[in-house]
């Protein structure tokens, strides 16, 4: 439905936030515009009520009154005087007035406590409206009757009609313009939102190279980019997968082969020696063996990505965790005619982390450095830079090219593809230790150079709380 449009919503919101300020400005804009004139009308017949009341008080002559009224025609002043009794006896400039008959006893009670009186008046045969203003005139502490000033109200409310009808044309002219900035303003939202959502439909449908243009830099822009990069990332995840499941199979298929192939010649008694036999057999073996380790990482990595694998964290020793690591992985060094060094900077700091696993990292790292170096040593050490620990493994092997880097911590990747049956391995361990690392809040970096060797190094924060305790011990 029409209704259900951002466009309507916005702008109808837009439009009735508009109205609900312009019509109370409105209405403020004409009590005041109105107050004003009638006060500044009533403030100026105040003013001369009081001047001819005190002129009459003052004055000894009679005719005084009589010549107040003389001086009102001539100033196209309109007043009218009463006498003590409430009786008209001057009247300049109001024809219609009947002497005797306009002051009733309430408001000649009000002159004589010397209060002024202020009111509104309607002449009876024009229905026209005044302003009137009495002012008592005392002498010598007597109350002598009151001066009246009146003031027709005709041309302010000509005035005010016509700032109404003023304020009416610029409200009405302020509407429109605010409908149009409305629709524009609305429209100019929507589109951006409505072709985001036509892409994010495209997006669930599995187009994923759908990519929406950013039309600002605003939040509105901000929401193009994350769709952009939540498409990049879901092709970037959808290429993996398909990568995993083609390198799964493949991995896999190679183990079962040679174990299906070797298994037939024993079967069918396809050999010659007994030797030959032997050898089949060590085949099947290492194969099984491969195959194991591989279920086992894949099974390993697969719950670390779902966040089910259990840590035991605890302050430990990074140093102890080395030693051991190194004790239990020297022995395929020395087989391969490898040197293992260690170096450990003295009062490092406790690392909260899983011990197990760091010996698995380390463990992980030194195997991976001892598969890929054929002469020279393998180096581990562990030292403190600013609030920083560090741990590095680096070989003096055949290194890995500049521009895979970046990827040796994927899965099944291999930087000698060639050569992967030499070297062995399943592919997954550095995306475990990846894992494990930062899972743990630390970071691991390699650096390499092709024929000189590769550095795997790690980097996990110092607790300042801990450091304080270690001060105060």
């Amino acid at each position: 439905m029409i209704w259900n449009h951002i466009v309507v919503k916005l702008g109808g919101t837009i439009v009735l936030l508009f109205l609900m300020v312009l019509l109370p400005l409105g209405f403020v804009i004409d009590r005041a515009f109105s107050g004003f004139y009638y006060q500044e009308v009533q403030t100026e017949i105040e003013e001369l009520s009081s001047f001819y009341a005190e002129s009459i008080a003052t004055s000894n002559n009679p005719q005084t009154p009589y010549m107040l009224e003389m001086m009102a025609e001539f100033s196209k002043i309109k007043l009218y005087i009463v006498d003590a009794q409430g009786t008209i006896i001057a009247n300049s400039g109001i024809p219609n007035l009947v002497k005797g008959s306009l002051i009733t006893a309430k408001e000649l009670q009000t002159l004589s406590q010397r209060k002024s009186i202020e009111k509104e008046f309607i002449e009876p045969v024009e229905n026209q409206k005044y302003l009137v203003s009495g002012t008592p005139i005392i002498s010598q502490d007597q109350f002598y009757g009151g001066v009246y000033v009146i003031s027709s109200v005709k041309t302010i409310d000509e005035s005010i009609e016509k700032i109404r009808s003023m304020l009416w044309l610029s409200g009405i002219g302020a509407f429109f313009l605010a409908v149009a900035f409305t629709y524009i303003l609305s429209k100019k939202l929507s589109d951006p939102l409505i072709q985001m959502e036509k892409a994010t439909r495209k997006i669930a449908k599995g187009d994923l190279k759908t990519r929406v243009s950013p039309p600002s830099k605003d939040e509105i822009g901000s929401l193009a980019e994350a769709i952009n990069d939540l498409a990049i990332d879901l092709q970037k995840y959808r290429e993996s997968r398909s990568e995993f499941f083609s390198n799964i199979s493949h991995e896999l298929r190679t183990p079962m082969t040679s174990i299906e192939g070797y298994t037939k010649v024993l079967k069918e008694k396809l050999y010659e020696t007994e030797e030959e036999k032997e050898q089949y057999l060590d085949i099947i073996h290492q194969e099984s063996i491969r195959l194991t380790r591989m279920i086992g990482d894949l099974f390993e990595l697969s719950k670390m990505e779902e966040g089910k694998i259990q840590f035991h964290f605890e302050w430990i020793d990074l140093s102890e965790v080395l030693d051991s690591a190194i004790q239990k992985i020297k022995w395929k060094a020395q087989k391969k005619g490898l040197e293992i060094q260690a170096y450990i900077q003295p009062d490092l700091p406790f690392i909260y982390c899983d011990g197990h696993r760091m010996m698995q990292v380390l463990i992980n790292l030194m195997d991976n450095a001892i598969r890929y170096t054929e002469q020279g040593t393998i180096s581990a050490k562990i030292w403190k830079e600013n609030d920083i620990v560090r741990i590095s493994v680096e070989d003096t092997g055949i290194g890995i090219p500049k521009d895979e880097l970046a990827y040796i911590f994927e899965r099944f990747y291999r930087v000698e593809k060639s050569r992967s049956r030499e070297f062995g391995g399943t592919g997954l361990g550095l995306a475990i230790v990846k894992n494990l690392v930062e899972q743990q809040g630390g970071a691991i970096q390699a650096f390499s150079k092709i024929g000189k060797g590769t550095r795997f190094e790690i980097a996990f924060p110092v607790s300042p709380d801990i450091e304080k305790e270690e001060e105060k011990e």
